[in-house]
Formats: C-alpha cells, sequence, structure tokens
C-alpha cells in the first residue's frame, strides 16, 4: 500500500435507525414520530467521513456483518473517497446498529448494538501496519474493543486523537497516556473524573484532573459554549468561543463532525495552532446541527467558508 493519508480512523462503523419525535420519551412511555429514516453511523465511521468531505486523503481500519447492510456501508465509505482495504466483512456477526430519537429541539437518545464491530483486535493494528506508517493523524473512540484501540493507540508515531466516547468509567490508564490529544464533550468529562460539569469553570476543573490522570492535551467540547484546552505543554487552560447558530435542527453526530475536522485541520496544517484548528473544527460541527442527520449533515470544505491556511482564521477565545 503506496498511498499516503492525513487521517486514518481505527473504529466504529454503525448504521442509524433514527426516529423523529416532538419529544424524547419519558421510561415507559409510547408516542408517536413524525418520520423515520436510515443513515450510515458509527463514531469511527462519522469521523472519517467528516474528514474526507473536508478533503483529507483518509482509510478506515473496522468490521461490518456480511450482511446487506454492512456491504451496502463498505460501498458507501468507497464512494466517499474513503480507502476500505482494512474494512472486513464478517460472516456470522451483525452490522452494528443504533436507535436514534432525535426530538424538535434536537435533542437526541442513542442506544447502540456494537456487533461486528466487536471483531475488531489487536492484530488488526497489526495487520494495518504500513497504512497507519503513512497516516499524519489517528482517530479512536470507544464503540470498539478496549484492547485493539490502545495497541492502535500506543503503535502510532504521529499525532492520535482518542474521543473517549461513548463515556467510560473507570478508564484505562493507557488511553489517557498514549493518546496525543484527548478529547471528550462534559459528560463524558464528568464521568471520567467524576466531576460536575455544566460550567466552564467546572470543565476547567475537568480538565486539570485529566490532566492530574494522565493525559497529555486535552480538550473538552461544551456545545453551545463552545469547548476548552490546554496542551501538555502550556499551563494555561484557554476557552474557545462558540459559532453562533440560527436553529439547531439535529445535533446527532456534532461531536464526531467536530472530531473529524479537528483532525483534518491539524493533518493539514502543520504551522497552524491548536487552537486554530479548534474554533475551525468548532465552526465545522456549528454547521452539522443545523441539517438533519449525522453524515448528511456534514459540510464539504467549500462550504464552511473557512481558508484553505487555517492559521489565517480569527476566532474569539480567552484564557480561563
Amino acid at each position: 500500500m503506496s498511498e499516503k493519508f492525513d487521517v486514518v480512523i481505527f473504529g466504529s462503523c454503525i448504521v442509524d435507525f433514527i426516529s423523529y419525535v416532538p419529544r424524547l420519551p419519558k421510561v415507559g412511555e409510547t408516542l408517536h414520530g413524525t418520520k423515520f429514516v436510515t443513515g450510515f453511523g458509527g463514531k469511527g465511521a462519522n469521523q472519517c467521513i467528516a474528514a474526507a468531505r473536508l478533503g483529507s486523503r483518509t482509510a478506515i481500519i473496522g468490521k461490518l456483518g456480511n450482511d446487506p447492510w454492512g456491504k451496502s456501508y463498505r460501498d458507501a465509505l468507497r464512494q466517499e473517497g474513503v480507502n476500505v482495504d482494512r474494512v472486513d466483512l464478517i460472516e456470522g456477526e451483525s452490522t452494528g446498529i443504533a436507535q436514534i430519537n432525535v426530538a424538535n429541539n434536537g435533542d437526541n437518545q442513542i442506544v447502540i448494538v456494537v456487533g461486528a464491530n466487536n471483531c475488531l483486535k489487536p492484530v488488526d493494528v497489526q495487520a494495518s501496519s504500513q497504512l497507519l506508517g503513512t497516516a499524519k493523524v489517528l482517530i479512536c473512540q470507544l464503540e470498539t474493543p478496549l484492547e485493539a484501540t490502545i495497541e492502535a493507540l500506543k503503535s502510532f508515531s504521529g499525532i492520535s486523537i482518542m474521543n473517549a466516547a461513548p463515556a467510560l468509567e473507570n478508564i484505562p490508564q493507557d488511553l489517557l497516556k498514549y493518546a496525543t490529544i484527548f478529547c471528550v464533550n462534559e459528560t463524558e468529562a464528568a464521568l471520567i473524573t467524576d466531576l460536575q460539569v455544566e460550567t466552564i469553570m467546572q470543565a476547567k476543573a475537568a480538565l486539570l484532573k485529566l490532566q492530574n490522570m494522565g493525559c497529555g492535551t486535552v480538550i473538552i467540547t461544551l456545545g453551545e459554549k463552545g469547548a476548552i484546552f490546554a496542551t501538555k505543554s502550556e499551563a494555561k487552560i484557554i476557552h474557545v468561543k462558540p459559532c453562533q447558530v440560527e436553529r439547531v435542527v439535529d445535533t446527532t453526530g456534532a461531536g464526531d463532525a467536530f472530531i473529524g475536522a479537528l483532525a483534518h485541520f491539524i493533518a493539514g496544517n502543520p504551522s497552524a495552532e491548536l487552537l486554530q484548528c479548534i474554533a475551525a473544527a468548532n465552526k465545522v460541527a456549528a454547521m452539522s446541527v443545523q441539517k438533519p442527520g449525522t453524515q448528511t449533515s456534514f459540510p464539504r470544505f467549500q462550504e464552511t467558508g473557512l481558508p484553505r491556511d487555517v492559521s489565517l482564521y480569527q476566532s474569539e477565545w480567552e484564557y480561563i
């Protein structure tokens, strides 16, 4: 494999079954939905598509069931320009699925059954050594087995982004220390640190605890409040202000849009500050929540209005 990649994803591929509802149901309650659609998702594939749409050369290492959904998904990834040489169809396993409810105000609830994604093993890291050796940025998440994810992080020599989602209690130390960048949202930060994370100052306390737990550079995304981060080498914590959104349609996949965009901007702009890459990724995520669906909501680069050189992108930020 002689091709070189900007962004490689070691992670999940999941088919979304999405119900649109007036509001999220209470426990034991049945609601009439207004629309049902299917789509391609999974945090790994979502992040891969987000980067590919922006122009990155991408590849994904993953597993799908040898069923109609799996074959269709691999074809869809290929059509997006993603290298799928290391996406295997597994006999006897179902393609991963997610059941998603999306309320009129954009809130969502999600239940996933990962299926074939559980077949991703450390041996797949070894089998993908040539592909991983060419990549600038590696992205991992927590919808695939931990042992394999840790092996991918340990073996990668470039910049790695560990998106610790879905949230996990008692997170292994290796996931914290081997990632170049550890990125979580407020819910995930709260679960990992056992701290309340609702305000920016509470997020700051959680970030400091994550660094004390062994993380290097940490980013905590805060939805409509933007994001905060601190690098391993710089003690100061920076709050990157949010982009204004006129109307939230669907927040599903916004975090994945951010991660994929972040990897794209880091890979393609080696002279840019992390602050500028985060701010540009914030804009991509903000654009995604204004359209329905997950991957279907991710913008292409020409739609973003961002400069090709992200180091020229001006954003609002402050030390906290």
